[in-house]
């Protein structure tokens, strides 16, 4: 009896078995059982050994597939993954959106053919942008703080910064009732 040891991995007793059944129903000749046969592949030295290679490679494959799912198996912990962008539950979705502002300011400028101020405005979740005129509601600042929160962007005292978040606030309602 041959020791299981000193025998290569893909030589299983089916293996063997195969192998033999083959030599015996070829005769040590051609596999597919041509009388005279000029395939060198259909032989069955070379036959054998084109096998062995292709159990060898279904051997190592096996291997490593068995190896990812331990891998798996150790380090996943069990709990169901999600997009990398991640997914809502109906809680959070509506603490999410009690949390977003229903607009968002994009710019603010004096409009070329009225020559009134007015504010970008894009709304919350979507595309819409609304140009929203001030008039008068910069009035309460100077001439020179104007200007400069409308060319280089500083900041409206408190009184003016109210009096446009108030007209943008109306413009925005106006929106969305309609």
């Amino acid at each position: 009896m041959t020791n299981s040891k000193s025998l290569p991995k893909w030589s299983t007793p089916e293996r063997k078995d195969f192998l033999v059944q083959l030599f015996v129903n070829s005769g040590g000749f051609c596999v597919y059982g041509h009388k005279k046969c000029l395939i060198p592949e259909h032989h069955y030295s070379l036959y054998t050994e084109l096998l062995i290679k292709d159990w060898k490679q279904l051997d190592i494959e096996l291997s490593n597939a068995l190896w990812q799912a331990e891998r798996k198996a150790l380090h996943s912990l069990g709990e169901r993954t999600f997009p990398v962008r991640g997914q809502f539950s109906a809680i959070s979705k509506e603490i999410y959106a009690g949390n977003q502002p229903l607009y968002y300011l994009d710019g603010q400028a004096v409009s070329g053919l009225t020559l009134k101020p007015f504010v970008r405005v894009r709304l919350a979740s979507s595309y819409m942008r609304l140009y929203v005129d001030l008039g008068e509601a910069l009035r309460q600042a100077s001439k020179s703080q104007r200007r400069k929160a409308i060319r280089y962007g500083k900041a409206l005292p408190k009184s003016a910064k109210e009096a446009v978040s108030r007209k943008v606030l109306e413009a925005v309602r106006d929106y969305y009732s309609h």
